[in-house]
């Protein structure tokens, strides 16, 4: 269900404004005031997972997808991962790397308002975003999904323990800095079976 369409955009917003998420200033930053431009823009989907607390819904989680093309350096990647990629991507000589047509997760985070956090691990809500990318993937072809994080060893290896490997390093842009302790994110991708 489109909750812009459904709700209206006010009341979105206006759900959309409790969400809290301190430990990751962006991706609290990102639902209150970028989610529904992206969507409205397209330029990317956000997702609300919701559940039942005391028989109302809540909004537990959220992830955000995006088509994006990203170059991936063979050195970066086992000799398996590499034949397999090829599959799926384009071979740039000039580049020595792949140029892969995959969706990002761009925003996932737990909603930590009234314990809420309590009610879903970061591993379902991980689960659901990747079970979400295999459905478009039916549809569109593909089986790769990548996503970026700050270079803090925990969320490395949270995101390692649930089948994602490092593959590079993206710089921050200047409007991202801000958010951000170090100059650049880890870049990190899945097979999706």
């Amino acid at each position: 269900m489109n909750m812009i369409d459904a709700l209206g955009e006010d009341e979105t917003k206006s759900i959309l404004s409790s969400f809290s998420c301190p430990q990751a200033p962006d991706v609290e930053s990102f639902i209150r005031s970028k989610a529904i431009l992206f969507a409205v823009q397209g330029w990317a989907q956000t997702h609300i997972v919701v559940t039942s607390y005391r028989k109302n819904p809540v909004v537990v989680g959220y992830f955000t997808l995006a088509n994006k093309v990203i170059t991936i350096r063979t050195k970066a990647l086992s000799k398996t991962t590499q034949k397999r990629i090829a599959k799926f991507a384009v071979y740039d000589n000039d580049l020595k790397a792949y140029c892969l047509s995959a969706p990002l997760i761009g925003q996932l985070g737990k909603n930590f308002a009234n314990g809420y956090d309590k009610l879903i691990t970061g591993d379902e809500l991980l689960s659901i975003a990747c079970r979400k990318v295999s459905q478009i993937q039916m549809d569109l072809g593909g089986r790769y999904v990548y996503l970026e994080c700050e270079d803090v060893p925990a969320l490395v290896n949270f995101y390692m323990r649930n089948g994602f490997v490092e593959f590079d390093k993206r710089r921050l842009e200047k409007d991202e800095t801000d958010m951000f302790s170090s100059g650049y994110l880890i870049q990190m991708l899945k097979y999706i079976k």
